[in-house]
Parts: structure tokens; C-alpha cells; sequence
């Protein structure tokens, strides 16, 4: 997954107020249970030393918060007497999570975020396609590609000029699969999809998929549910969506686990997503992380190592495993955080990916682990 979302939480120095709520439930009180978990989450805030105006300020925010089954709960993070961002989870936390520290407390996001690949469909006719983005927060329009209506039926005569009509029919058709293709790499790139998924007539969606480019070809997966006519059935191209989306997401947290299992080979000396090796225990972490040197941040529930106390900077890349370390780095007023709440920041900072392992794998050691851009020592990439 990734994390360009929190990039609100980079411009604030805090310390921070974080509160993860369950949205989940729609009663007769259910408003009364969302007040009485807003005080209480205050009170606890306050407690720990969070500011009056933070306080009342997520105080206010959580007791306005609409009970909702998509998405089941939120995660709400203020600083200075002001609600920064709220952050909408695929998964209700178990328990009201309540924290006042230097930084946003981030460690459980992963876990309620989930996995949540981004497909990109396409529905396609001899016209032109309808674009839709759809992850676990739902589906939404993403625009249209338009080529020419005319001439796109054969006739079935069979003197020459109808001969010579149907071949402008089959010109139009090859035209049009052109501007398709071009509008779908366009807006896969834009949206920063994961997936692809081209829906409709047999023809019209081969005809598209042999025009794009090879990267997208192997990957886009078709299908003839959901066509583009109004009224047509979704249900199918949904199932389909949710599919290879799960697929997805199965293959990528497979592939990252091979990685840092070959790490442990005795002798092995694997390369990581970006051939830059992996990495694992929070010193090696740390270190790369102030280089920006993390692909993919894994993460495994429960793992003691996210709780490991680093100190931090004012800037993401300002981390150590010692105070004294800070100096060199120019934060002149280090503070004590969590190594999961620091890790997950620079990964948003510097654009890494994160992904969350089963808490029943043994790997990530300690519960965190890094696929890494480049090994220690190599040249980075050219600024």
C-alpha cells in the first residue's frame, strides 16, 4: 500500500494527538455511544498531556463522526488545537486507540488500512470506454475516452461501395482501439492504479488490449462482464474486480516475503524489489531509512520491534537509534518515539511502499523488515 495520503502529517512538527475509532455501528444509540467514546478519548488525551485546545478539538471531531459500515472506523490526528486529517479505515479497530506523542502514532494504519490495490477498469465498446477506479472504499467515475461514432456498423450488402463502407467500419474500429489504449496507459499512470481490468465485447477489448503498452498488456486481465451499454449488470464485473484485486495482493505479499526469506539463506545475498538488497532489526532500518533507502516497509503484527524506542527529528529522515546520534543530523531537540511510528513516516515521506505480512509468519524478525532501493555503500540514484 501506499501511504501518500498522510502527507498532511509531514508539514506539522506536533506532538500529536491520534485517535482510532470504530464507525461501524448504526443503533437507536449510537449516537450516545459516539459521544461518550468522544469524552472519553479526550479525557485520555488529556491525561497524557495533550494541549486543551487538542483535546477539544478531537473531542469535537470524533462526536461528529457518522456511523457507517464502508468504511468501518477512522483514524483522526491533530496538532495545535486543529483536526489535520482524518484517515478512513477498511477495518474497525478492536478498541478505541488513544495517543499523545511526538509523532502521529501510525503503527496500527497497516493493519487497518489492509491491503488495498487500486484497480483501474476500463469498459469498452467500438466507440470508446467508460473509466472506473475502485478500491475498498468503493468504485468511482475517472473519465471517459472518446473516438469517432461514425462508421462503426457493417452493412450486409455486398456491392462495392458497401464493400468499401465496411472497410472504413473496420478502419474506425481499429482507430478507436488506438485512442482507447492510449487513454487507458494515460490514466493507469495517472491514478496510480495496480491493476487493470478491460471489460466488454470480446473484439473491442482485444482490439485494445494488442494496442497498449507491453508492461500494461501482461498485466491487464479482460473479462465480458460490465459492458458499457446503460443498464447493464455490474454484479459479475465486480465479483471479477474484487478477484484480481485479492490476487493482487496475495502475489505482492508473497513475493516480498521470498525476498526476505532468501536473506536467510546462509549464504545468500538476495536482491531486494529494487535490487537493492533487504533489511531487518531497527539499527539497519534506521540507517536506511535515513539514506531513503526503503522500497517496501514490511510489517508483521505484534512483532516487539515496532515498539522499540528510536529518537527523532523534526524531519523524516532525522532518526536514530541513540540520541546522541541526532546531533549529526541536526535536530536539536531530539524526542523518543516509537520505531514504527518513525519508519512508517520517512516510508510516506520518501514514497515507500508498505506492506503487511500474516502474524503468524516468522519473517519479518522482530515485526519489521525493508525491501531496500540500494545496498549500503552502492551509489543512490542520480539526483
Amino acid at each position: 500500500m501506499r501511504l501518500d495520503s498522510l502527507a498532511p502529517l509531514l508539514d506539522r512538527s506536533g506532538p500529536w494527538a491520534t485517535a482510532y475509532v470504530s464507525t461501524a455501528r448504526a443503533t437507536e444509540t449510537s449516537g450516545e455511544e459516539r459521544r461518550l467514546t468522544a469524552r472519553a478519548a479526550g479525557d485520555e488525551l488529556a491525561r497524557q498531556g495533550a494541549s486543551k485546545a487538542t483535546v477539544e478539538a478531537v473531542t469535537e471531531h470524533l462526536a461528529t463522526l457518522s456511523p457507517r459500515a464502508e468504511p468501518q472506523g477512522s483514524a483522526v490526528f491533530a496538532t495545535e488545537g486543529e483536526v489535520v486529517l482524518e484517515v478512513p479505515l477498511t477495518q474497525a479497530p478492536d478498541r478505541a486507540q488513544v495517543c499523545w506523542a511526538t509523532l502521529p502514532h501510525l503503527g496500527p494504519l497497516p493493519e487497518l488500512l489492509g491491503e488495498n490495490p487500486l484497480c483501474l477498469t476500463a469498459r469498452i465498446d467500438r466507440t470508446g470506454a467508460d473509466f472506473e477506479l475502485t478500491d475498498a472504499y468503493g468504485t468511482r467515475p475517472a473519465g471517459q475516452a472518446r473516438g469517432e461514432e461514425w462508421p462503426v456498423h457493417r452493412t450486409a450488402n455486398g456491392e462495392f461501395s458497401e464493400k468499401h463502407f465496411q472497410f472504413r467500419v473496420e478502419n474506425t474500429w481499429e482507430s478507436n482501439a488506438g485512442v482507447i489504449a492510449e487513454a487507458v496507459a494515460a490514466r493507469f499512470a495517472e491514478s496510480g492504479a495496480d491493476v487493470l481490468l478491460l471489460s466488454g465485447d470480446p473484439r473491442e477489448r482485444r482490439a485494445v488490449h494488442d494496442k497498449l503498452p507491453e508492461q500494461l498488456r501482461q498485466l491487464a486481465v479482460e473479462t465480458s462482464h460490465g459492458g458499457r451499454a446503460a443498464g447493464s449488470s455490474t454484479e459479475l464485473l465486480d465479483r471479477e474486480t474484487e478477484r484480481i484485486r485479492q490476487e493482487y495482493a496475495r502475489r505482492h505479499t508473497a513475493e516480498a516475503l521470498t525476498e526476505l526469506r532468501a536473506a536467510h539463506t546462509p549464504g545468500a545475498s538476495p536482491a531486494g524489489a529494487a535490487g537493492g538488497g533487504v533489511a531487518e532489526g531497527v539499527p539497519s532500518l534506521v540507517e536506511a531509512a535515513r539514506e531513503h533507502r526503503l522500497d517496501t516497509l514490511v510489517v508483521r503484527p505484534g512483532g516487539p520491534d515496532r515498539e522499540r524506542e528510536v529518537w527523532v527529528g523534526d524531519g523524516s529522515d532525522q532518526l536514530g537509534v541513540r540520541r546522541s546520534e541526532l546531533q549529526y543530523l541536526g535536530a536539536t531537540d531530539p524526542s523518543p518515539a516509537r520505531a514504527d511510528d518513525a519508519l512508517l513516516r520517512n516510508a510516506v515521506a520518501t514514497d515507500a511502499e508498505v506492506l503487511v505480512v500474516p502474524p503468524e509468519d516468522e519473517l519479518p524478525v522482530g515485526g519489521l523488515g525493508a525491501l531496500l532501493r540500494w545496498t549500503h555503500g552502492e551509489p543512490g540514484p542520480a539526483a
